[in-house]
Formats: structure tokens, sequence, C-alpha cells
């Protein structure tokens, strides 16, 4: 189906708009996947806050000519879906995820921080935890000290008792 001039327009400021918010951006051919598994892997993105849309490539590059995913633009050609994702990882988790249990999933690449990714680089991105987990870690590090004080200083309250018991 073919699309008017607006229509293209409409697309081209959509995707400009997405991939403005965006911090990463993934590509993949999705040649011989079935509507449930594409329905799936839509339904599972749009959990994790990734835009995932199937664009015609021409349009893709248009939208982010001049952009910080320009980078990646002479590789976006056959039959492509894109992930745009707010969350540095969430694009690059959810395809590579995906692509996992799904070999007709193959990923191309992607971009992040205005640097182009291969294969390689997307799934290294995807291996990366989430910003809650890395938070919790992070405080999970700042208590360990304070714990470790704080039962050293139980045990030692417990044995000055056991001392003062002793000699009454």
């Amino acid at each position: 189906m073919s699309l008017n001039r607006s229509e293209k327009e409409a697309v081209i400021n959509e995707v400009t708009s997405l991939a403005a918010k965006a911090q990463t951006l993934v590509f993949a051919e999705y040649r011989g996947i079935t509507v449930a598994d594409m329905t799936k892997l839509r339904v599972e993105a749009r959990n994790q806050g990734v835009s995932l849309s199937v664009l015609k490539n021409t349009l893709a590059r248009r939208a982010v000519a001049g952009g910080q995913f320009d980078v990646v633009a002479d590789q976006m050609t056959g039959p492509l879906i894109y992930g745009f994702s707010e969350d540095a990882v969430a694009a690059a988790k959810v395809v590579a995820d995906f692509a996992k249990t799904n070999d007709k999933l193959v990923i191309r690449g992607g971009a992040f921080a205005g640097k182009a990714l291969d294969v390689n680089g997307v799934k290294q991105l995807a291996s990366i935890p989430s910003k809650e987990v890395l938070l919790a870690q992070l405080c999970g590090l700042l208590m360990s000290p304070i714990s470790r004080t704080a039962v050293v200083l139980g045990a030692l309250a417990a044995k000055k008792g056991e001392g003062e018991a002793a000699a009454a």
C-alpha cells in the first residue's frame, strides 16, 4: 500500500520525534516471523517502554537524518523492524531476548550515544542490567559497610554483656 505525501510526512515527523527522545535505536530483520510471534514481541516491547515499528527504510533514513542515529542510516536496508527506547538498554534487551528464542529475528545493528553498534555491540548493550537493578546494587554496596559495622558493634555489646554477667 502506497502512502501519499502527507502520510509520509506524518510518519517522518512521528519517527523524528521518537528518535529525538530516544537514547537507543536497534534494528533487526524480521523475515519469516509469524504474526503471533510478532505480536508477542510488540507486547513485550510495549511493556518495556520500547517503541517498535516496521517502517519503510527511506522514511526511516529521512527521519534520523541529522540526528544522533544518522550514523546507521546506510545500514537501513531490507525488511527491518526499528526499536527506539528512552531507556539506554531497553530496546537492545527486548530485541536480543526475543532473538534468543526466535531464530527468524536477526539483529542487524543499532546506535547508542551517537555511535553505531554492530550485532555484538547490541548484545553487549542488552547484557547491561537495567537502571533499577544498577541502583539496587549501588544501594547494597553503600549499605554493606554500615550493616557490617552494626553487626560488629552488636557482637561487642553482647560480649561485654556476657562479661558483666559473669563478674556479678
